[in-house]
């Protein structure tokens, strides 16, 4: 028998302006795969993690060590 694993609470509240268009798509997103509004946000915006260009900005920039903990990187990503 596997048990659940509890969801991370970790969460703060962003103060964001989108357009209505993209709050209608996520809403329509969440009704759709079943997660809140907020969990699709969340999950869809950790694909910016694989943005091979992204990673290798941060990885250029002098003092990263801060961005590298925040984001999890390793040091040789």
């Amino acid at each position: 028998m596997q048990f659940i694993e509890p969801k991370k609470r970790l969460e703060k509240k962003a103060d964001w302006r989108v357009s209505e268009h993209t709050k209608s798509t996520v809403k329509h997103y969440a009704e759709y795969t079943g997660y809140t509004e907020d969990e699709v946000v969340d999950m869809f915006l950790k694909n910016l993690l694989e943005d091979e260009n992204f990673i290798n900005w941060i990885t250029q920039k002098r003092r990263n060590k801060r961005i590298v903990q925040q984001l999890a990187l390793s040091e040789e990503a």
